[in-house]
């Protein structure tokens, strides 16, 4: 029996944010009180702002309703250390789709977990290895969170960079915004020693601090981060435009492919679309990449993206033939 009247609450919202209707003597039996009580506690949750609806008749209940803000949300051991370990696998590696609001919420609930769930998240993640990851390099998702709680709170950064070239040096910084390209991390930041804009490649940053300095957010010289983030690679890489049609529907292709590539355009009445941009990327990892799309398509330029699909789909002919025997 929960005696203690928060706790109690506490543990009755937790079932009612389950997505079922709860029947009164049900839920009097799992907190081990009367129905009596069950009743003004739903009374009190209800003056708490929770939208609790009641059905009346014998297989009446209790059911939380949705409401005109989101109450906050009660999580038991069990299901916090599920999510934080969800979070963590999926911010360890740019996986696309996963953006920074994901990393924001791995922030704030690593921030509210007791030691000991923190301990178990942490231990569960360590024994598990994944089938598959990221075509990026794998991150700690503590480097993840203490960047954008330093994002959200426009709180100085300080970390350990090392550059391309293998040159490493200390960054201090105005962080703005995390950006994932669907294979990498990288932070738009102010940088205060070189007084400019500069990316970071998140899986080249170590030891990150989180200065407690509070700043002003400075305006970003292009629209968007997403953006700046693009011209910056587009400067510091050897680019090449490319053109691909594709034998399906633009929807179909944009679904399997990182939105940074560009919007597929419909041609055909909208039975093929092509697809032009510019990338910096290497060639084979475009042919694999395009290959993935799961369609045939044609690669009209460049001749170095023509000619290396061709000797993927070479490779990849002679690889089936042999494994058929043929």
């Amino acid at each position: 029996m929960t005696t203690d009247t928060p706790a109690r609450l506490l543990t009755l919202l937790s079932l009612l944010q389950t997505p079922r209707e709860w029947p009164g003597g049900e839920l009097a039996d799992r907190l081990g009180v009367s129905r009596r009580t069950v009743r003004r506690d739903i009374d009190r949750l209800r003056e708490l702002g929770y939208p609790v609806q009641a059905t009346k008749g014998a297989d009446g209940g209790y059911r939380l309703v949705a409401g005109k803000a989101m109450p906050p949300l009660v999580l038991d051991d069990e299901e916090a250390v599920a999510i934080a370990v969800g979070l963590r696998a999926g911010a360890g590696h740019a996986v696309e789709g996963v953006e920074e609001a994901s990393v924001r919420a791995l922030a704030k609930l690593e921030q509210v977990l007791p030691s000991r769930l923190r301990h178990r998240v942490s231990t569960l993640q360590a024994a598990t290895v994944p089938l598959t990851s990221g075509d990026g390099a794998s991150i700690a998702p503590e480097t993840l969170t203490v960047m954008a709680s330093c994002v959200a709170g426009q709180e100085r950064l300080r970390f350990a960079y090392r550059a391309g070239d293998g040159t490493q040096s200390r960054r201090s910084t105005e962080p703005y915004r995390l950006v994932s390209t669907g294979r990498r991390w990288y932070l738009v930041a102010y940088d205060l020693d070189r007084e400019d804009w500069r990316t970071f490649r998140v899986d080249r940053v170590s030891e990150p601090f989180a200065t407690g300095a509070r700043f002003a957010p400075r305006e970003l010289p292009s629209g968007s981060a997403a953006e700046y983030l693009r011209q910056s690679m587009w400067r510091r890489q050897e680019t090449y435009e490319f053109s691909v049609t594709f034998a399906a529907p633009a929807e179909f292709v944009a679904a399997r492919l990182p939105g940074w590539l560009g919007a597929p355009e419909p041609v055909d009445d909208g039975r093929r679309c092509r697809l032009r941009g510019t990338s910096g990327d290497a060639v084979e990892w475009m042919a694999v990449r395009l290959a993935m799309v799961d369609c045939e398509f044609v690669v009209e330029s460049p001749e170095e993206l023509v000619r290396c699909v061709g000797e993927l789909g070479g490779r990849l002919s002679r690889a089936g033939a042999s494994a058929s025997g043929g």
